[in-house]
C-alpha cells in the first residue's frame, strides 16, 4: 500500500549541490563563447593594449626596472621586454608576441618630440620611477575605421579616440 503523506520533490541540499556544479561548468564554458562570439577585433586588441599598459606601469615601479613595449610596424607584433633581458632573449619575445588580428595594422606611432614612425619598430619605454613615454599608437581596421590610443606619462589608464589624433604644433 502507498503512503499518501509521502512528498515528491528535492531536498534544498540536493538543489544547493546541483546549482553549485552548474556554476562551476558555465565558468569554464563562457569564457569559451566570449572568445567565439566576438566579431570586433579592433575592441579586443583595445583591451589587451589598455591592460597590458596599465600591467606595465605598475611592474616597472614595483620591481625597480624599464620595460619597453616593441611594436612591429611591419610584422604586426607586440612584444615587451626589459632592461636586463639579452637580445637573444629579445628577438625569441618577438617571435612569440602578440600578433594583432588580421584586420587590424599600426599605421604608426606618434612622439611628442621624436615625430612619426611608420615603418620598423617602435619602442614605447616604462620608467622605474612610474611614468612612461608620451605616445599616439594609430591603429586602423580594413574598413578604413581609424583609432588612436594616447599614453600618458604620469597617468596610470590608456585613453582610446574613434579617430586619428595627433599631437598638435
Amino acid at each position: 500500500m502507498l503512503n499518501s503523506n509521502q512528498k515528491n520533490g528535492f531536498t534544498l541540499i540536493e538543489l544547493v549541490v546541483v546549482m553549485f556544479l552548474f556554476g562551476i561548468m558555465l565558468s569554464f564554458t563562457i569564457p569559451r563563447f566570449q572568445d567565439a562570439i566576438e566579431t570586433d577585433k579592433t575592441n579586443k586588441f583595445s583591451r589587451w593594449l589598455m591592460l597590458k599598459g596599465q600591467a606595465l606601469k605598475e611592474s616597472a615601479l614595483r620591481g625597480k626596472t624599464r620595460y619597453t613595449l616593441h611594436i612591429g610596424m611591419d610584422s604586426g607584433t607586440l612584444w615587451v621586454s626589459n632592461e636586463s633581458m639579452t637580445e637573444e632573449a629579445i628577438l625569441e619575445l618577438e617571435e612569440n608576441g602578440y600578433k594583432l588580428p588580421e584586420d587590424l595594422r599600426v599605421l604608426d606611432v606618434e612622439y611628442p618630440e621624436k615625430g612619426i614612425v611608420s615603418m620598423g619598430r617602435a619602442d614605447i619605454c616604462f620608467y622605474k620611477n612610474g611614468y612612461s613615454d608620451k605616445v599616439l599608437i594609430h591603429i586602423e581596421d580594413d574598413d578604413g575605421n581609424q583609432r588612436t590610443f594616447l599614453i600618458e606619462p604620469f597617468l596610470s589608464k590608456i585613453k582610446r579616440y574613434e579617430e586619428y589624433v595627433g599631437f598638435e604644433g
